[in-house]
């Protein structure tokens, strides 16, 4: 990636030095990195929200605008059709929504980022988009994708604390940070479950990313708690929505993770034959890797006829998925360690003997290897080899 000094982008933005080292001070300006007392910006970062704007964004007709569009884009769609929603919704806007979640559903990555680019220039339908975008970037391997929304979003994180835009942005990005497995860069909300500044039409997506962080976590009971509580308060009779699909996929996977696989079988069982007569792969292709070759067991026994399909889906998302993830780490891994696990991997990628850190640390050398073995995981690398790439 190139960069640029806080010269060159006060006259790429057209603004003062001054107001571009109160953009750094504030935290404005994603993927900044410094070398001593000196800023280097990402050539291709864009000049943070003007406040204006900001006060703009709050006005009650875009607030109310807001929640229209998240009222008439969660009804569940047709059992038997599920395409046949789109016979319904009148308004292309919305509609856009519903293509984009059925293209994701079927694999169809490319078709869900046109329906998110087609939202350009309405705030609500692309803030209602983003949700479904990020994985559908994630999936493909595309972090320019990614970095695009990403700062669409951090600029209406901007917007005022406990504002349902800010909300909304940060429910967002939230998936990015549970897909990746980095729970801690999910918003302070989601973590203690109060769901209050959010619309009541996105509570059940909380609920389900509330779900994926304690898996994050590893904290499984917890997750299928708020998995199944969810689905009692969410489910719905009338038809099929992506929640109430991934919620159900969530219990298989809680319930895999806690060596109960008998009960695991038959959520993704009961799941497979919600979605899979619809084409609707993606949520098992996902899956594969964390459920030990559950999944194959089960498309073998109910879905045969799928099993290709979902493999061949998995092998084509898994490698975009680790060339994604490692991207994110190395541009987010001060916020993906804490202080202290950060400044020890520090050390450790200097080769700096474990006797030596322990020793500064004030800690034992099998406490100093407990650390390190956090810290491998949460990058998900190996050793101290692949550490110095990242950090280096």
């Amino acid at each position: 990636m190139e960069y640029i000094s806080t010269a060159e982008a006060s006259e790429k933005w057209g603004v003062s030095l001054r107001q571009v080292q109160r953009f750094l001070a504030d935290n404005r300006i994603h993927g900044v990195r410094k070398y001593g007392r000196s800023w280097m910006i990402p050539g291709d970062a864009e000049k943070p929200v003007d406040p204006r704007r900001e006060k703009k964004l709050l006005q009650k007709p875009l607030l109310s605008d807001l929640i229209y569009v998240f009222e008439s884009t969660t009804a569940p769609m047709p059992v038997r059709h599920p395409d046949a929603i789109l016979d319904t919704v009148k308004e292309s806007r919305l509609k856009l929504q519903y293509e984009g979640e059925l293209a994701y559903l079927r694999g169809d990555f490319e078709k869900t980022l046109r329906c998110y680019e087609a939202t350009k220039g309405d705030d609500a339908a692309r803030l209602r988009a983003c949700p479904v975008a990020i994985p559908a970037a994630i999936s493909l391997g595309d972090y320019r994708a990614y970095t695009q929304i990403e700062t669409y979003l951090k600029g209406w994180t901007q917007a005022g604390k406990g504002s349902p835009f800010t909300a909304v942005a940060q429910l967002a990005l939230a998936t990015a940070a549970v897909s990746v497995i980095a729970p801690g860069m999910a918003p302070h909300w989601l973590k203690k479950g109060d769901f209050s500044a959010l619309p009541a039409q996105a509570k059940s997506d909380a609920l389900y990313l509330r779900a994926k962080y304690f898996q994050c976590l590893g904290e499984y009971k917890s997750m299928l708690a708020v998995a199944q509580t969810a689905l009692t308060l969410c489910a719905s009779d009338q038809g099929i929505t992506i929640p109430d699909i991934y919620l159900r996929v969530t219990c298989a996977a809680a319930c895999h993770a806690l060596e109960r696989d008998n009960e695991a079988r038959q959520w993704l069982i009961d799941v497979m034959r919600i979605a899979l007569p619809h084409g609707f792969i993606t949520p098992f292709a996902e899956l594969v890797t964390a459920m030990g070759g559950l999944v194959e067991q089960c498309l073998e026994q109910v879905f045969p006829h799928y099993y290709d399909v979902v493999i061949n889906e998995w092998k084509r998302t898994w490698k975009h998925w680790i060339a994604f993830h490692n991207q994110f780490t190395r541009e987010n891994i001060t916020l993906m360690l804490s202080l202290r696990e950060y400044h020890i991997a520090l050390m450790v990628a200097r080769h700096i003997p474990y006797a030596k850190i322990a020793k500064q640390y004030g800690i034992s050398i099998g406490r100093l290897k407990n650390i390190m073995t956090r810290v491998y995981s949460k990058l998900l690398i190996s050793g101290r080899d692949e550490l110095t790439k990242y950090i280096f």
